[in-house]
């Protein structure tokens, strides 16, 4: 284990993004996950249509504009994840107050455990859901989706107890074994690759779908406003809770991925294409997924069911129904995957800045403990799982990254670290909407969060 100064001046290893696009993308890839798929066209309706639009990009704007490029410029200010990143900045702070640095130093390493933990605990169900989503596109393969049994009998034995572990243990190592390859090698390029594919696959998808007879009640579901649903204040909590989760505000995945980033990488601009693309994903998932449904007088619904029920009765009343299963389930699981990485990214990080371990060993490490859980997770335990987790502790990691960042680390920290490598100088919006909005709706998010049993 390391020592207070051996740790806290121990620098990220040397491998990091290629380039700023090459973060871009792992950063969009890390944001498309489930959220837009099976949340985010099911909101849209369910608040009033395009009618939702409006403050659910309204807080996309805020949040990605004061959250996501703070913690971008949090982990590369720190050169570290968010434990380094936390233990460094609660030293610096004792340090200017004259305080011991060692006892700040503990302070910090014990509240950035709280976001590596979220995102551990975020990834142990999520390993699931990607089981899941393999075992679909393997039915896809064979024809089993569209020739066997009804799909909700699948998905239930599926979803027992003890009833994906080689599934679950075969996404999981997929995704061990691409991280295993280290940054520019491993994440970034498989992020290159599959998150471009995803977007082509949707838009492919979305051009099937608007020729299926009865898709424009689809289109009507999703996009006829009903202004009178922008005077529910539910509207806008789930609005806000829909971008803040979306856009992967936690405290710990972009926070380590920028500490991948080089100095010369504008981050404003970086957060700026993370929001237009995650959105986008958003957008196509709903313009895929809800006409499709509604063509065959189905019930939209959110979640697993969505996915695994609804989605798989959809395709097999669809001409060339296999191809379109293949093609849709592709591209879902590679939303996931990239998802899954950055998840257990900032676990694999922590230990090895810990105990200086190698990156593979701190893999398998990760990987052993996810499985390990996760096999007891699934089934009944998976849903409370991401609940508790969702709802407790990474709405809570993101409060404690924005407060760390933008108050504990100083009046100029926050500011010099996003101004850097940003040629253009930012206004006077930083500091009141980074302080006081993007603190005060991370909060917000946290409270409301637990009142109404989840809102993103």
């Amino acid at each position: 284990m390391k020592s207070d100064s051996e740790f806290t001046s121990l620098s990220v290893t040397e491998d990091k993004f290629n380039n700023k696009w090459g973060f871009i993308i792992s950063c969009i890839g890390s944001a498309v996950g489930m959220a837009n798929i099976w949340m985010f066209p099911y909101r849209i309706g369910e608040f009033g249509g395009a009618a939702f639009l409006i403050p659910y990009l309204i807080f996309v704007l805020l949040l990605g504009f004061t959250g996501v490029i703070g913690e971008m410029a949090f982990g590369r200010a720190m050169q570290s994840g968010p434990l380094g990143a936390f233990r460094k900045a609660f030293s610096m702070a004792a340090a200017k107050k004259g305080y011991s640095e060692k006892a700040g130093a503990r302070v910090g390493t014990a509240i950035g455990l709280l976001p590596v933990i979220g995102s551990l605990g975020i990834a142990i169900g999520y390993s699931v859901i990607i089981g899941w989503i393999l075992k679909f596109l393997a039915d896809s393969f064979t024809g089993n989706i569209l020739n066997s049994e009804d799909p909700a009998v699948v998905f239930g034995s599926l979803s027992q107890n003890f009833g994906s572990i080689p599934w679950h243990l075969a996404g999981l190592i997929i995704v061990l074994v691409f991280m295993s390859f280290g940054i520019s090698k491993g994440i970034e390029k498989v992020n290159r690759i599959m998150m471009p594919a995803f977007y082509i696959l949707f838009f492919f998808l979305a051009v099937r779908v608007a020729l299926l007879d009865g898709a424009a009640e689809g289109y009507t579901y999703l996009f006829q406003p009903d202004w009178s649903a922008m005077a529910d204040p539910q509207t806008w909590v789930y609005a806000m809770g829909q971008a803040f989760f979306s856009l992967s505000i936690a405290g710990s995945g972009t926070v380590v991925y920028g500490s991948y980033l080089k100095s010369d990488v504008d981050v404003v601009s970086s957060a700026k294409y993370v929001a237009i693309f995650d959105t986008c994903a958003a957008l196509l998932a709903g313009i895929v997924i809800i006409p499709a449904v509604f063509a065959f007088n189905m019930e939209p619904n959110s979640g697993p069911g969505l996915l695994f029920i609804t989605i798989p009765a959809v395709i097999r009343s669809i001409p060339f129904g296999q191809i379109f299963a293949i093609l849709f389930f592709i591209a879902v699981l590679f939303a996931g995957m990239t998802s899954l990485m950055n998840l257990l990214e900032s676990p694999v990080e922590a230990l090895q800045k810990w105990f200086g371990w190698s990156r593979r060993s701190c893999i398998i490490l990760i990987g052993a403990v996810t499985a390990g859980i996760g096999i007891f997770v699934e089934g009944d335990l998976v849903s409370p799982w991401m609940d508790t987790i969702s709802i407790y502790v990474i709405p809570l990691g993101a409060v404690l990254a924005g407060i760390t960042m933008f108050w504990i680390c100083g009046k100029t920290f926050a500011r010099n670290a996003v101004q850097l490598g940003r040629k253009r100088t930012l206004g006077k919006w930083f500091e009141p909407m980074t302080k006081y909005v993007f603190c005060g709706v991370a909060v917000l998010v946290y409270i409301l969060g637990i009142f109404f049993g989840g809102i993103g």
